[in-house]
């Protein structure tokens, strides 16, 4: 049975995608921001990267705490 997300974490609330992928989406989103900042145009690479959403990277950075900024779509 593969894990998700959700089932490492607890009470927080990461997107409910396989593990793998979660802690992929994690250490890239650690990776590229610089004082819990990432700009919107690196989120969307970073989705684009791994094939997921933009909202699953905005949930992973929201429980990660990052910020996203300059955002080009008027959502963050």
């Amino acid at each position: 049975m593969k894990k998700h997300c959700a089932d490492l974490c607890g009470n927080c609330q990461p997107p409910n995608l396989p593990a793998e992928l979660c802690q992929q989406l994690e250490l890239r989103l650690k990776q590229q921001s610089r004082d819990n900042r990432i700009l919107c145009a690196d989120a969307l690479a970073i989705a684009n990267e791994l094939q997921v959403t933009g909202r699953e990277v905005g949930a992973m950075a929201n429980h990660l705490n990052i910020r996203i900024s300059q955002c080009q779509l008027g959502c963050f």
